[in-house]
């Protein structure tokens, strides 16, 4: 049986709070609400409780920190507990991001830590998985994502309220995206490691890389990839409205 689709907009660092009011009075006005998508919106920490509050009552769309700590509270400048996160209206949260991973330094402990405080403060946890280029052309792609996973995801239960975003991190930003079958055959892979490890069949995989209202219906074709996580073309509401209404195309 098919997994549900989600189609997840990483803001990164975009989207102001009134900016966020703007775009989501349009996304509304437009959306066609396909039953059984989930839609999510990862916003800026500034932008998170404008965003959560504009959504409510919406039952398939769903909210999203792009960054947490696994220390609950304290002296951490510049952090945000899973509790303030949640407080502010997140059910989700973005951990493992190539971003913080290879610009901020965030190790796989961490990334580990994030996700075990993340799904033990009640929020679906996306964890990131992909490679580098270099990594790429060793053919070092499944070693890379499969050293992740593990790692990620080390003490964490099957029953989890998981999402795993495939992100190589070659494709994020630079126009360049891993084809429908080489997504396709990460994804298997990264289902493969899933099971060993004792995860629920329906643990849906996303894709993210330059994804785009010209490759989306390519990529959900595939029956491995569940959805997409979309940076740069989630920014327009009327982009972004017409990518999560996509179907699956083999065209």
């Amino acid at each position: 049986m098919p997994r549900p689709l989600m189609f997840a907009a990483n803001w990164k660092m975009n989207v102001a709070p009134g900016e966020a009011r703007t775009f989501l009075d349009r996304f509304l006005a437009i959306d066609k609400a396909v039953a059984g998508r989930t839609v999510a919106f990862f916003p800026p920490a500034v932008s998170l409780e404008t965003t959560s509050a504009r959504l409510t009552g919406h039952s398939h769309y769903l909210v999203g920190a792009q960054n947490i700590s696994w220390e609950p509270k304290g002296a951490y400048t510049g952090e945000t507990s899973v509790a303030l996160a949640r407080g502010a209206g997140a059910g989700a949260a973005l951990v493992g991001h190539s971003e913080r991973r290879h610009v901020f330094g965030e190790t796989e402990e961490e990334t580990s830590k994030k996700v075990r405080a993340a799904l033990d403060g009640g929020l679906l946890a996306m964890l990131c998985v992909g490679e580098k280029l270099l990594e790429r052309e060793r053919g070092e792609t499944e070693a890379v994502v499969t050293r992740q996973l593990r790692a990620g995801l080390a003490g964490v239960k099957g029953d989890a309220n998981l999402v795993i975003a495939y992100e190589p991190v070659w494709a994020i930003g630079t126009g360049r995206n891993a084809t429908p079958s080489d997504a396709a055959v990460v994804h298997a892979a990264i289902r493969v490691v899933l099971v060993d490890l004792g995860f629920l069949r329906d643990t849906r995989v996303l894709y993210g890389g330059s994804v785009s209202a010209g490759n989306v219906a390519q990529l959900l074709a595939e029956p491995e990839v569940d959805g997409v996580l979309v940076g740069g073309a989630s920014l327009d509401p009327d982009a972004w409205a017409g990518i999560c209404a996509t179907s699956p195309s083999i065209d």
